[in-house]
């Protein structure tokens, strides 16, 4: 049975955490077994998003969601308006076209999952970010807490197609923690993707080696009623493109997530 889709989310707790002088909301829902921070879309916190949390907390982590946009609750929409882009485009803690550049936000999540890792416990904490986050995924895993990072369908910066959001320094880090510590970095997108190019997943290869294991969905597996209804082509592969039934691709793709965060840290 699909799980339902609600903006009631009084199964979730809020918590505000202070890092480099900023204060943020997190959302956080589960009471045992290791941290996993998850990084919602350019949308927000949505009930797509909140019933992937609820997917991580059955299957035994501690799940946090930090609010960098949008509403510290699920009635955030999934739809993009030109007043959340404009907003983007003047924050300081977004580079939204810069390329081989981390977001400063990173900085911010960093010592999360620092602390994160302290309270829980574990071999580490795995991170996803999605679409606008996904990148903030691998910036992470230069902090060596950082065991278990995944990219959703990473889209920054957007007009250059091969190009990531990381500094080569920072790059050239990870990379060093997938030769030296076996470190291994997942990504997920769909095949015509515009925002999320298939150059990208090509440049992780290239600069991760092994270290990088991509899965591109072909669009005939994505949710009729998500992206492609609105005459998109599908793109958030965890969220609204998501099918939730038996033996569905990206319905399998949250098992194969959980499997790999199980296996990096408990």
């Amino acid at each position: 049975m699909a799980a339902p889709l609600t903006t009631d989310i009084t199964d979730f707790t809020r918590k505000d955490f202070t890092f480099k002088g900023k204060t943020k909301p997190v959302l956080m829902i589960g009471d045992t077994g290791p941290a996993v921070i998850v990084i919602h879309e350019v949308f927000g916190f949505t009930p797509t998003l909140a019933r992937f949390c609820r997917w991580l907390r059955d299957a035994g982590f501690r799940v946090y969601a930090p609010i960098l946009l949008g509403k510290p609750d699920a009635s955030n929409v999934e739809e993009t308006s030109a007043g959340r882009i404009l907003g983007l485009c003047v924050s300081r803690e977004f580079h939204l076209f810069k390329t081989n550049a981390s977001s400063p936000i990173v900085d911010w999540l960093k010592p999360l999952a620092r602390q994160l890792h302290a309270e829980c416990g574990g071999q580490g904490v795995g991170v996803i970010g999605m679409c606008l986050t996904g990148g903030f995924a691998l910036s992470m895993a230069v902090d060596p807490v950082v065991m278990a990072p995944v990219m959703s369908q990473p889209g920054m910066p957007p007009f250059d197609k091969p190009a990531l959001d990381i500094s080569p320094q920072d790059l050239a880090v990870v990379a060093g923690r997938c030769v030296n510590e076996g470190l291994q970095v997942r990504g997920y997108r769909f095949a015509s993707d515009p925002i999320a190019p298939a150059e990208k997943f090509e440049t992780l290869k290239v600069k991760l080696g092994d270290g990088f294991v991509g899965t591109t969905f072909p669009d005939e597996v994505a949710n009729p009623n998500g992206m492609i209804a609105k005459g998109r082509k599908p793109h958030s592969v965890f969220t609204g493109d998501l099918i939730d039934a038996p033996h569905e691709p990206t319905r399998q793709a949250v098992d194969e997530v959980i499997a790999f965060f199980r296996a990096r840290l408990k």
